[in-house]
């Protein structure tokens, strides 16, 4: 029997979350994550070995192990000793096998087959570029960890250097995929980026597969501060350079009332939807009142078993000429 083919793109909390949901189901998935952070362990990492990120390539791998809740622990504990302290034991990991086998994809794919991960995880580039935004002022910021922290309206994003090629193995997987995810996650340091080596936009104008945006929960200070779910999906083909997404999910339940007060401090808001122009635009627009939860202590965060269901039913729903 034939196995669905999930290609989903963003970056390692967002992709940790969808994969958790999506694991229990009978598809084939490839995780296609961006390498371009460059804060805390990961980038001193980058600093004094010039790989690429490895910190969202952890998050995933340990999500979708099959031995999760043991390896999340482990993969997360960070050393407090010496020249080590501050690294969490998976970036080192990560490290480990890229200094022996000098590849990152091949390190990846490896260290893979050691944690018998459900799927297989690619980076986005297979080289170590540096993520850089050009503001609606002109000014131009470098570094994924300094974007969010100006705290002004972004016009477009680029990778230094600008010719980077797409890892080989995330294009074919794309290309191979009955539905492509792009998201949950940061909009312009997480999912966009994974847009910009040469290769991945043109694979998903390309490819057959069902183009789907999962939309944020929440506004994040320093990126999408006053956006609807609308902005969002224009500001991804904009970077695609092509109207190719065919549904987006979002919330549209109004839980402000339950979030935490570290939220509204901030004036964090629940995305609006904008639900007229994404349907004049002519995507399909699915929501439920369990996609999103808000925990005892305000936490908001997508209910990943809800997301998984969505997106399986999904490819069932448009596929029903195949046999899986």
């Amino acid at each position: 029997m034939k196995k669905i083919k999930v290609a989903m793109i963003g970056g390692g909390t967002g992709l940790a979350v969808l994969s958790r949901g999506l694991k229990t189901y009978p598809v084939d998935i490839s995780a296609i994550v961006s390498v371009a952070d460059d804060g805390g362990s990961t980038g001193i990492i980058r600093d004094q070995i010039d790989m690429p990120a490895p910190g969202d390539i952890r998050n995933v791998m340990s999500a979708l192990s099959e031995v999760e809740n043991q390896l999340d622990h482990l993969f997360s504990y960070r050393f407090k000793k010496d020249e080590i302290s501050g690294h969490s034991l998976g970036n080192l990991m990560l490290a480990a096998m890229y200094d022996i086998s000098g590849d990152f994809a091949t390190a990846v794919s490896e260290l893979s087959k050691i944690l018998n991960v459900k799927g297989t995880v690619i980076p986005s580039t297979n080289v170590s570029p540096k993520l850089a935004a050009r503001m609606y002022d002109d000014s131009i910021i470098i570094g994924e960890s300094y974007i969010p922290k100006i705290k002004k309206e972004i016009r477009e994003m680029y990778l230094i250097p600008t010719n980077i090629d797409a890892t080989p193995a995330a294009a074919e997987a794309i290309m191979d995929a009955d539905i492509i995810v792009l998201g949950p996650g940061s909009l312009y340091t997480s999912i966009i980026p994974n847009l910009l080596p040469k290769g991945i936009s043109e694979a998903i104008a390309a490819s057959n597969g069902i183009k789907v945006y999962v939309s944020n929960l929440l506004e994040q200070p320093g990126e999408t501060m006053g956006m609807t779910a609308y902005d969002h999906l224009h500001a991804i083909e904009k970077h695609l350079k092509s109207q190719v997404i065919d549904y987006v999910i979002l919330n549209e339940r109004d839980v402000y009332a339950q979030m935490a007060d570290t939220y509204k401090k901030r004036g964090v808001h629940i995305i609006k939807s904008d639900r007229e122009k994404l349907e004049a635009r002519g995507v399909k627009v699915i929501t439920h009142d369990k996609l999103i939860i808000v925990d005892d202590e305000g936490v908001v965060r997508h209910n990943n078993e809800q997301l998984a269901e969505i997106i399986y039913d999904i490819v069932i729903d448009e596929s029903r000429t195949l046999e899986y």
